[in-house]
């Protein structure tokens, strides 16, 4: 079965995989939502949903960092992946020997499309529409905030680490309403905190990861910006684009109506 992925490569897929690698978080937990658990053969070692179920599937490494041998000898038929979270030299590698489907997701409409395309792929077409179908209907009731509302989103510390335009972070926020302060730059820029206390923004959001915020990091931010209200965050619920946005839009929905 030849079928195009999301950066418009073309892949020869088995008609009904049997094997499958994951190499990405969010499309894990999408796959077994999907009811493909007898399938799944690897996955990376930050793939932690659903935590009773991925502790029994083989681990292959990080997400940017395969472990070949092992990969090797589970034999996949079909391994999903990422074009931002994997590296290109690995997935590059694995292409030559396997079926690589490679999403490219930078807004709900390109999760969507995803959901769906992984359901074909996967023969579970039936339950990647209903799956996405709920979650539009979701985002398409979801309240926004009722005024202008100036957010820096900060991922990353020493160094401090934003997300900007051209991110998935930076779509949910604009779902929302949130007006993204670091807009004028591009994906995942490094910033000053000068930098940042020039933005003042209404609100800083400190994300759960890839960098774990804790509330002890709010008191040295707060002292470069102490106008602004400082917030930890889920970070799950603003990256992951695969069944995980059925969550977010309810952990949306209180976090607009606290702002």
């Amino acid at each position: 079965m030849l079928v195009t992925d999301q950066t418009g490569r073309k892949i020869d897929i088995p008609q009904q995989p049997q094997r499958i690698i994951s190499l990405v978080p969010s499309q894990t937990e999408l796959l077994f939502d999907l009811g493909l658990e007898t399938k799944i053969v690897g996955i990376t070692k930050f793939c932690i949903h659903p935590k009773d179920k991925v502790k029994n599937i083989s681990k292959i490494g990080g997400t940017k960092n395969f472990h070949f041998e092992k990969i090797q000898a589970l034999n996949p038929d079909l391994i999903i992946g990422n074009k931002e979270e994997n590296y290109q030299e690995g997935i590059a590698k694995l292409a030559e020997k396997y079926p690589v489907w490679l999403s490219d997701i930078y807004t709900l409409s390109d999760a969507l499309q995803m959901i769906q395309a992984i359901g074909e792929i996967t023969h579970k077409s039936s339950e990647a529409n209903v799956l996405s179908q709920q979650i539009q209907q979701n985002f398409s009731t979801l309240p926004k905030v009722s005024r202008k509302v100036r957010v820096a989103y900060l991922i990353w510390r020493k160094p401090y680490m934003v997300a900007a335009r051209r991110t998935f972070i930076d779509a949910m926020l604009s779902e929302i309403g949130l007006e993204n302060v670091f807009a004028e730059k591009e994906r995942y820029p490094e910033i000053t905190l000068v930098e940042l206390s020039e933005k003042q923004p209404d609100y800083i959001f400190l994300s759960s990861e890839p960098y774990p915020f804790k509330e002890k990091h709010i008191a040295e931010l707060q002292q470069v910006c102490p106008k602004s209200k400082i917030l930890l965050v889920d970070g799950e619920m603003f990256s992951w684009y695969g069944s995980r946005l059925l969550k977010s839009s309810g952990y949306f929905q209180e976090l607009v109506q606290s702002l």
